[in-house]
């Protein structure tokens, strides 16, 4: 059985201690709705510590119906799991599983979207076409403890960087189209502020534009700065705040820990939506990092 299906990881949370010995299906399902039931207790919390400071906007800021597939989605491996044990007993042979990084990633693209092209309408950010090193410091960040997210932090915690590594390469090779852009429903002062933020910063306050770190068309910026556009608002909003509130950390400097508490949470709201509601064209690639050099440093962004 390919360890990282989406039955595998059903197994691997169920797994008790480090011995991750073999669970029943029913043993299984069991902890899955305790994962799921642990998360809700954490991001009903994340939501009210949100909505002190970003208002309306975060208190809309996650949605469970991807954590309900997850879970849905495992007791249906739980049972084709069975049914395959039954197979096996009866002398039957059950049909292969091919073993590749496409048919691991299954699991991913349950909250993720397919193929890791998740949308705007939800909570979960699209991962597909990201540079390499952001995507495996994120996943050595959850590893690490320096982001928080129950799910991802059980996932990742007895991977190897170099299965990191490939986990990142597979999902930063995809090149997928990009939803359309739509209305961000913003009044005119407020995409003035965003745009101004976006493109000029606020040298003032010392906070650098957007583009002078994720790149020119925001598609990202090798090696390790991710594209903006098309993220959903919620989760911009939230990731924001979670810099601002020290819920979130990245390698040393954390430059975008010091610019999200130079924001005020007006300025954070329209940066988000405006960011959102834009779209990329197909083929659009992150910059290469060497073009000139960051405004600030950053530790995500050193090779």
């Amino acid at each position: 059985m390919v360890p990282w299906s989406c039955f595998g990881i059903c197994r691997r949370f169920a797994a008790a201690g480090e011995g991750e010995q073999a669970l029943a299906p029913a043993g299984t399902a069991v902890a899955l709705a305790a994962l799921l039931g642990l998360t809700l207790r954490r991001r009903c919390r994340a939501r009210s510590a949100h909505a002190r400071h970003f208002g309306a906007a975060a208190r809309r800021s996650e949605t469970m119906k991807p954590l309900v597939r997850l879970l849905l989605a495992c007791l249906l491996g739980a049972g084709l799991q069975a049914a395959a044990q039954a197979a096996a007993g009866a002398g039957m042979t059950p049909a292969p599983v091919e073993d590749t990084m496409a048919q691991r990633m299954q699991a991913c693209v349950i909250c993720h979207g397919r193929q890791g092209r998740a949308t705007r309408d939800g909570y979960f950010p699209r991962i597909a076409g990201k540079p390499e090193g952001y995507l495996f410091n994120q996943l050595q960040n959850f590893r690490e403890g320096r982001r928080q997210n129950r799910a991802m932090n059980h996932l990742m915690r007895h991977m190897s960087d170099d299965y990191l590594h490939a986990i990142a390469g597979y999902f930063a090779a995809l090149d997928l189209p990009y939803p359309p852009a739509q209305a961000h429903g913003l009044a005119a002062d407020q995409q003035r502020l965003a745009r101004k933020l976006v493109f000029d910063g606020a040298p003032d306050r010392r906070i650098p534009a957007c583009v002078s770190c994720h790149g020119a068309a925001m598609a990202g910026r090798l090696p390790a700065m991710p594209g903006l556009l098309t993220l959903p608002a919620d989760y911009l909003i939230g990731q924001l705040g979670a810099w601002r509130t020290g819920q979130r950390h990245a390698a040393a400097p954390d430059c975008m820990a010091e610019v999200a508490k130079r924001l005020t949470p007006e300025e954070i709201g329209a940066v988000a939506r405006w960011l959102s509601a834009q779209t990329l064209p197909l083929g659009t690639k992150p910059e290469a990092g060497a073009t000139r050099p960051l405004p600030i440093r950053c530790g995500s962004g050193e090779p």
